[in-house]
């Protein structure tokens, strides 16, 4: 098989690292390839934050949801959308002197642009990292806890942390762990139209995971999927603290 589509199919998230040091000439050639991705304009709108203090992962850990193995990671990387540093170059070019209009600021459609060339970044990061053996996880819940985020990194109005990646040398077991599947193609690819899905879609579309749902107290009055994942991911507290802090982060954005 073609080596990078090997990779691509069977990469997996790996949340337990074995005892060892990433080697730094590796590092490196996994930041090479992070930095040659695909960008903007050539802007790399985003930063990359290197976490080497075991002190701050001890703290990602409490402001992420609770999740130890961040801490246990030999290498920790915080992707930050990062508009800050064009706006500041533009501030320093004399930019504002080409009209007589106020100067322009940062606003929803250049976080959107900032954060999708944040995240191709972070996926050459992932894949470079399975190149070397190394796997990975992404951390969503960086986006929680804006307030703490920012004073905790410095972090100014038009910076954001869209993505954290950790990495190391899986255990044996994390090698054998089987493979989560995917949706069906149909359900996620759609011809020149999005479609809406139906009942029936929907019953097929779920019907394995139906038969993976957990028993005892946490099925308390849920009697199916939908429900189940409603409960456990979107309405909880989490995902409600997420929306709060991207909610302060996109004000902080656009009136910083």
């Amino acid at each position: 098989m073609n080596p990078t589509l090997d990779i691509l199919l069977n990469r997996k998230s790996i949340r337990a690292f074995e005892k060892r040091d990433i080697e730094a000439d590796v590092k490196a050639k996994i930041l090479e390839a992070t930095l040659r991705a695909p960008t903007a304009g050539n802007m790399m709108l985003y930063s990359i934050l290197d976490i080497t203090d075991q002190s701050i992962k001890e703290k990602l850990v409490k402001t992420c949801d609770d999740q130890p193995f961040i801490a246990r990671a030999p290498m920790v990387w915080i992707f930050a959308a990062d508009y800050q540093r064009w706006y500041d170059y533009f501030v320093h070019s004399g930019a504002d002197t080409l009209s007589d209009e106020p100067m322009r600021k940062p606003e929803e459609g250049d976080l959107f642009l900032a954060c999708s060339d944040t995240l191709i970044a972070a996926q050459n990061a992932v894949i470079a990292a399975e190149s070397f053996g190394l796997g990975s996880c992404y951390i969503g819940d960086i986006m929680e806890n804006y307030e703490i985020h920012k004073e905790l990194f410095n972090l100014p109005s038009h910076v954001f942390p869209i993505a954290m990646l950790v990495f190391g040398y899986p255990t044996q077991q994390q090698k054998g762990r089987k493979m989560t599947n995917r949706f069906d193609e149909k359900f996620i690819v759609f011809e020149n139209q999005y479609q809406r899905l139906s009942e029936d879609d929907f019953a097929e579309m779920f019907a394995e995971r139906e038969k993976q749902l957990p028993q005892g107290k946490a099925m308390r009055g849920i009697t199916n999927y939908g429900q189940y994942f409603y409960q456990r991911k979107f309405a909880s507290d989490f995902s409600v603290e997420m929306s709060r802090s991207v909610r302060e982060m996109v004000k902080a954005w656009v009136d910083g």
